[in-house]
C-alpha cells in the first residue's frame, strides 16, 4: 500500500465492516517527539530553500521530508522553510 519509506509503511493495517463492504485502512500515525529524535546535524534555512531540496541534501531522498518534520515538532512542513535563517534539526536516518 506505501512504499517503505513513507511516514505510514509501517503503520498496522486494519479492516472494518460497513455494511456489506470491508473497508481497509491504516491506523493513526502520532507524530513522535521530536526531543527524542537522534540529531546528526543542524542546517540553516537559505532565502529560496524548500524543505524538498533541504532533504534530498540532508538525508539524499527528498521524499524522506517528513523525518525532518518529525525532529522539528512540525506539522505543516511549510512552516519550517517560511523563514530564512531558521536552523532545522536533522535526524539520524532510520532504517
Amino acid at each position: 500500500m506505501f512504499e517503505p519509506d513513507s511516514r505510514y509503511y509501517e503503520l498496522e493495517t486494519k479492516k472494518m465492516k460497513k455494511g456489506d463492504r470491508e473497508i481497509t485502512y491504516k491506523a493513526r500515525r502520532f507524530l513522535p517527539r521530536g526531543e527524542k529524535k537522534q540529531i546528526i546535524t543542524e542546517v540553516s534555512v537559505g532565502q529560496g530553500d524548500r524543505l524538498d531540496q533541504i532533504t534530498s541534501r540532508s538525508l539524499g531522498l527528498p521524499t524522506l521530508f517528513w523525518r525532518i518534520c518529525d525532529a522539528n515538532n512540525a506539522m505543516n512542513p511549510a512552516e519550517l522553510t517560511d523563514k530564512p535563517g531558521e536552523t532545522l534539526k536533522i535526524p539520524i536516518p532510520e532504517k
